[in-house]
């Protein structure tokens, strides 16, 4: 059967292509697509869709499992005035209520009772499958204290306004499964390659086998760990705003909590996404851009070519280092002047120049997405 293969990437460099064609050189690949904002991974490009049958890759979901993006509204008359006027303030609060950073995690008792009841039910679900002992004894003695903590890198925290609606609060989150997913990946990329040293590369599992199946519960347990985490930020948050604007009665509408690094099966076959948006016919998603233009909330229009996906963000234009090198603190602040947020000598490798032009990637994406609702940030919040 002939492979199917898509690319659609903006401005794609060269690495970027070979990471790609070799994916797709791979004898037990069906179909690939790379989105418009595809750049650089470490195995599979960011940016990547693709399906299998048979077999699964632990090193093309990646090391975030279930990294993704949740968006919610509050509806409340003036709330935006409130925001505005209180912002300052929500900023440090928010800081001291989340952790936020690589390692930094909570402590037990900060955890909400919904959250840690919905844990244990996960836990509960994960052991009925195959499973390895101590596999699970990592996950109930060190996966609680990581939920409703943000991580470090392009993960953020914004809250944001419509043009011409100060009756509607968003809150937009970006975070996965936290150091959880990350000892899971390492474990099955080792096993997977039967390698101590040097396992990230393109090592597949078959699905039928002990290890396939074991790796697939626990994936579907860092899937569901890495929702359940973007939602215990979002109560957090929530508590604080209702503190800060003295209002016990607010609270939040779910619109969409969605990931975007993962292996689904669909019709017999294994989606793999990495750092790529479902976008089924009518489904919902967000779109990041930066931290100073926000997010797009956008719904899918079941684009076959696209493997009914679209980008997860705008993609990186400079690499960290480059970042680092290139921009300067105070065009940096320049460009999030207005925005309450993150922005220091730790956080520039995350400026808004290190990316992409979103709207030339929405552009390019328009065949998959159509843009629903464009969130512009009040306050986004980085872990250093």
């Amino acid at each position: 059967m002939k492979k199917i293969i898509t690319n659609f990437a903006l401005d794609l460099d060269e690495k970027t292509k070979e990471q790609f064609d070799s994916c797709c050189s791979q004898k037990f690949i069906k179909k690939a697509a790379l989105m418009p904002d595809a750049h650089c991974g470490y195995v599979a490009p960011i940016g990547a869709v693709l399906v299998t049958t048979d077999y699964v890759v632990p090193s093309w979901v990646g090391y975030d499992i279930g990294c993704g993006m949740i968006a919610l509204e509050f509806k409340k008359k003036g709330i935006i005035q409130k925001i505005q006027i209180n912002k300052e303030e929500i900023y440090r609060q928010v800081n001291m209520k989340v952790p936020m950073g690589k390692g930094r995690v909570n402590h037990i008792k900060e955890i909400s009772m919904k959250t840690k009841i919905e844990f244990k039910k996960l836990l509960q679900k994960f052991t009925e499958k195959e499973h390895k002992e101590e596999i699970y004894r990592y996950l109930r003695n060190k996966a609680l204290s990581p939920l409703g903590s943000l991580g470090s890198g392009n993960h953020f925290i914004e809250l944001g306004k419509e043009e011409n609606n100060n009756d509607s609060l968003w809150l937009i989150i970006h975070s996965g499964s936290r150091g959880v997913g990350h000892t899971i990946a390492t474990y099955y990329m080792k096993e997977a390659s039967k390698k101590i040293k040097e396992y990230e590369n393109t090592y597949p599992i078959k699905v039928s086998s002990e290890t396939g199946k074991e790796y697939l519960n626990v994936l579907d347990f860092g899937l569901e760990f890495a929702l359940l985490n973007r939602l215990e930020i979002a109560y957090k948050i929530r508590d604080v705003l209702k503190e800060v604007l003295k209002d016990e009665t607010l609270d939040f509408g779910l619109w969409v909590n969605k990931n975007h690094n993962h292996a689904i099966l669909e019709n017999d076959n294994y989606i793999h996404r990495k750092g790529a948006t479902p976008a089924k016919k009518g489904e919902r998603g967000v779109i990041p851009a930066n931290m100073k233009e926000g997010s797009f909330l956008v719904e899918g229009l079941g684009n076959k070519e696209f493997l009914e996906s679209s980008s997860h963000g705008a993609g990186r234009v400079l690499s960290r280092t480059q970042a680092r090198k290139e921009i300067k603190k105070e065009d940096f602040e320049r460009e999030m002047k207005g925005i309450v947020g993150t922005v220091n000598e730790k956080t520039i490798d995350e400026a808004p120049q290190a990316y992409k032009n979103i709207y030339d990637v929405m552009d390019k994406q328009k065949k998959s997405v159509k843009i629903l609702k464009h969130i512009k940030p009040i306050i986004n919040w980085k872990g250093e």
